[in-house]
């Protein structure tokens, strides 16, 4: 098990910039390492969380060119936690004009959690710019895996649900999507915040095994819970702005990419079932339980697999030192 600090070396970047994307978003984009490596790209998760720092550290610098950029409405892109014009075709599409803007002709895509979502619709889409997905806490954003969040989680995390339905007075939590997503909407920002900070806390407190206080910090910082909070019921009220089982439905597009799903058997926020899922519908995609991990990707079991994963890609072009199961 790698601990945190077994990740590769504090790294800047030696390339950064604001791409616009329309009259209204402008994205954050960064790249380091290598400029002649494998170009790799880190789809952070949300949607709406941003990018860090550490997201740069997955990869070995010597051997990737390591691109790390934040969506439309999330960490330094603006107008941070705007919803106009935000739709999952939005984001697919950002990311191939920051492939043409870099000059790059073909990338290995990395994401977890809702960054998995994105990797997948995006490889769907384009399947022929990815050298390679390398994926992790699974999450097809389809109704069931929207309500489990809503509600199911209150099975292994009652305390926590009850805080988060709790925030809502009685007469709202009826339906909480609709009831928060009109608090987050809100202009005033001492009701948005407040929403936003109890929405994000509540999916901090269920993301790891065992109980991080640092991660639930992480989770109720201005930026990160806004993004996150205001995107996350954006998209999840409106089904992703995909059709109803779209990813799973077309992983046929996936064929000849190779591919690794990385899946906590703990994860609450992204039940195993639904990598299980994926693995069944793309069978040529390695696939890796780690038996001691949940949602995080910080945690030892999930960051040992995740950067297993990136060095034999740089290695072989593919994920065979990683087996299937």
């Amino acid at each position: 098990m790698r601990p945190r600090d077994a990740l590769f070396p504090e790294i800047e970047p030696r390339a950064s910039g604001i791409l616009p994307l329309d009259g209204l978003h402008a994205m954050y984009w960064e790249e380091c390492g290598n400029p002649h490596g494998i170009p790799a790209v880190f789809l952070h998760g949300g949607p709406g969380a941003g990018s860090v720092a550490g997201h740069r550290r997955f990869f070995d610098p010597g051997a990737y060119r390591i691109v790390v950029y934040d969506q439309r409405g999330a960490g330094r892109s603006t107008p941070l936690g705007e919803l106009r014009d935000n739709t999952t075709p939005h984001l697919i599409e950002d990311l191939e004009k920051l492939r043409r803007h870099l000059r790059i002709e073909r990338w290995l895509v990395f994401g977890g959690s809702w960054g998995s979502t994105l990797a997948l619709a995006y490889a769907e889409a384009y399947p022929e710019r990815c050298l390679g997905l390398v994926l992790r806490g699974i999450f097809l954003c389809r109704r069931s895996e929207i309500d489990w969040f809503l509600y199911g989680l209150r099975t292994l995390f009652p305390e926590v649900w009850e805080k988060f339905a709790g925030f809502l007075p009685p007469q709202e939590r009826g339906d909480l999507l609709a009831s928060y997503y009109r608090r987050l909407t809100h202009p005033d920002p001492q009701v948005h915040m407040a929403a936003a900070r109890a929405w994000s806390v509540y999916e901090g407190s269920c993301s790891t095994l065992l109980p991080s206080p640092e991660t639930v910090a992480y989770f109720a910082g201005d930026v990160v819970c806004l993004g996150l909070a205001r995107i996350e019921a954006h998209y999840f009220l409106n089904d992703i702005f995909l059709p109803q089982n779209s990813l799973l439905d077309n992983a046929g597009r996936l064929a000849g990419i190779p591919g690794i799903i990385v899946q906590g058997r703990y994860d609450i926020v992204c039940p195993l079932v639904t990598a299980h899922e994926l693995a069944a519908a793309w069978p040529c995609a390695c696939y890796r339980i780690v038996h001691d991990a949940g949602h995080s990707v910080w945690e030892p079991g999930i960051l040992s697999a995740l950067i297993e994963a990136t060095q034999s890609f740089a290695r072989t072009g593919a994920f065979g030192g990683v087996s299937r199961g």
